[in-house]
């Protein structure tokens, strides 16, 4: 079986998907900690409606509205992840280097998950800007060598 990391398959492409799941992951924590307060005809309503909710204590209801922070920012950085990976391989990047960068912001997004929805001091605050600049830092990395090599001799 091939490794990820190895090169000999490009699973570039499959962390799309990989991508979109870390980012519903937080979402459905959120909803795991709300339990039956959690509204499905008003999802996106949730930690508003918790606000005023004495029945959970201020530490859950703190830890369930970063994990909808989590979550959206998760799909609001999907569509420039996704379109990095494709012109990756649109421009014919080798499979190691496709794989290191896409492997590498799952990484990122994980860490990122963690840290968003546990933090509650402003050095992990700090530590989570530098994983998200991390993240996407990945991401310009793959539309840089994408154009280079579209463009050789550009950058």
């Amino acid at each position: 079986m091939a490794s990820f990391f190895d090169g000999s398959h490009n699973w570039s492409l499959h962390t799309i998907p990989a991508a979109w799941i870390l980012a519903l992951l937080p979402h459905l924590y959120a909803t795991s900690l709300a339990g039956s307060k959690f509204d499905v005809t008003q999802p996106r309503g949730m930690v508003n409606k918790l606000v005023n909710d004495q029945s959970l204590d201020s530490a859950t209801k703190s830890r369930i509205a970063r994990a909808e922070g989590a979550q959206q920012n998760g799909f609001e950085n999907i569509g420039l992840y996704a379109a990095a990976v494709v012109a990756g391989n649109i421009a014919g990047l080798n499979a190691g280097t496709l794989n290191y960068l896409s492997g590498g912001y799952l990484l990122s997004r994980m860490a990122y998950n963690i840290i968003y929805i546990t933090n509650e001091s402003a050095m992990a605050g700090n530590a989570r800007t530098g994983v998200f600049v991390t993240g996407i830092g990945l991401i310009m990395t793959l539309f840089v060598k994408a154009g280079n090599k579209l463009q050789p001799g550009l950058l």
